[in-house]
């Protein structure tokens, strides 16, 4: 009796102990790969309690969830003879748990590899500028680089690749500096032509309507001096008629020169004594006629002097 008790308690820790090498806890982001006496078999252990042979069984548990790692700063030289350091950051995940088990050895090593020298291969292809200011460009063409090694072969899949800094040379950096300081000066030179430009615009339609109606001159005049008369200031301002100086550019056309000053007075006299004039055409009273001799005066002739110079002579 004691016997048979004894080889009872014996078979039933040995069932407990091949219970317990038998069940394989997979959890919800894992996909459990079994190979039996080292082949593997064609189902796939989905999470939960999972049943294998405690004997020749043994499960391999692999992760689906997305991994990320830093690529280390790789030395490279661009399509423009550029030396510069990148470093980037790559995401991808196990969609294949059978073919990262299988066809490839420590898988994350893998990708690391493929992303250093990836890295190197696009940059190489790049110019600096593109590298600079076209980052999304860059990215996709370094992902496309690094799926068609790891997504078929090695059932792997880079989600995603992304240049997290790009290190310059000072020299390069101070070229940089100047060049966009170059290019801001041009543009704010740009810029202010074309607002002067602009403005000129401006000022030749306000002229045209301005020689239009002769009263919006005077009013601009007027409008001029209430601006500075409310200042502050010790600014005299003396307007100056207008229709005096249309009066001598009136004179300078008829003459097709500059007017002397005797003949501007000539002329002035001239004109005023046309104006007084009566019907009868003769000049009213007070108008002169400078051109005639008065009684008591003498004219005034041009001779030769004797030191070669033109003078004046009276002639009687």
């Amino acid at each position: 009796m004691v016997a048979l008790v004894t080889a009872l308690i014996v078979i039933a820790v040995i069932v407990l102990i091949l219970l317990a090498l038998s069940v394989r806890n997979v959890q919800q982001y894992e996909k459990g790969v079994v190979f039996r006496f080292g082949r593997l078999l064609p189902e796939i252990r989905e999470p939960g309690l999972r049943l294998i042979r405690p004997i020749g069984d043994r499960m391999r548990k692999v992760s689906i969830q997305t991994e990320v790692f830093g690529v280390s700063p790789q030395g490279a030289i661009t399509a423009d003879n550029v030396t510069l350091t990148v470093d980037a950051v790559v995401y991808f995940r196990v969609v294949d748990p059978v073919k990262a088990l299988v066809n490839v050895n420590n898988y994350p090593a893998a990708v690391s590899q493929i992303a250093q020298t990836s890295l190197r291969s696009v940059i190489g292809r790049a110019d600096l500028d593109t590298l600079l200011s076209d980052r999304v460009q860059v990215n996709a063409e370094l992902k496309n680089v690094m799926d068609a090694p790891t997504e078929g072969p090695w059932g792997l899949r880079i989600e995603r690749v992304e240049i997290k800094d790009i290190a310059l040379p000072e020299s390069m950096m101070r070229s940089m500096s100047k060049q966009a300081e170059a290019e801001r000066e041009r543009r704010a030179r740009v810029i202010a032509a074309d607002g002067e430009f602009q403005a000129s615009q401006r000022l030749t339609d306000a002229a045209a309507t301005m020689a239009d109606t002769p009263g919006a001159l005077q009013l601009r005049l007027l409008q001029t001096v209430v601006d500075v008369s409310s200042e502050k200031n010790s600014t005299l301002v003396m307007p100056f008629p207008v229709e005096l100086l249309r009066f001598f550019d009136r004179l300078s056309d008829k003459d097709g020169q500059a007017p002397t000053t005797g003949s501007t007075l000539t002329r002035l006299a001239d004109e005023a004594a046309t104006d007084g004039a009566g019907t009868d055409g003769r000049p009213a009273d007070g108008a002169h006629v400078a051109d005639e001799p008065s009684a008591e005066g003498a004219h005034l002739a041009e001779a030769p002097s004797t030191d070669g110079v033109r003078g004046l002579t009276p002639h009687g």
